[in-house]
């Protein structure tokens, strides 16, 4: 399932990015704080759980997702990063997990789990002292 997100919902901000840099680091504001709502989004119901779900510190108790990008000296290219990011998170969690159907052991690997068992057991008796 593909979720595209409405950059609408997205609040970005520009902030001094950190680190060097010279001069352009410090006169500057090229790198942006993106917050995203989950709550708040017109994502479908069940990716918004799957999002709430997922133990990711970027997430916070209140369901809003804070990313922060400076890799590059440019704003727009900064602003891109961010949603590239948002997204590919918000497609990590459209993904439904598949649902695991318990099954049976096979006879054959029963007794070969039994063989091996037996096997390590001797292995371990003979490991005793020596009664001359």
């Amino acid at each position: 399932m593909t979720v595209t997100i409405n950059p609408a919902e997205v609040e970005f901000s520009a902030i001094r990015a950190q680190g060097p840099g010279g001069q352009n680091v410090n006169k500057v504001s090229c790198a942006v704080h993106v917050r995203f709502d989950i709550n708040a989004s017109s994502l479908p119901p069940a990716v918004k759980a799957r999002l709430l779900e997922l133990r990711d510190g970027r997430i916070t108790q209140g369901g809003v997702v804070v990313l922060k990008a400076q890799q590059s000296r440019s704003l727009e290219q900064n602003k891109e990063d961010a949603l590239r990011r948002l997204q590919a998170l918000v497609d990590s969690a459209a993904e439904a997990p598949l649902v695991r159907r318990p099954t049976r052991p096979t006879r054959g690997s029963q007794r070969r789990r039994l063989d091996e068992k037996t096997r390590s057991g001797q292995v371990k008796a003979l490991r005793g002292k020596v009664n001359e």
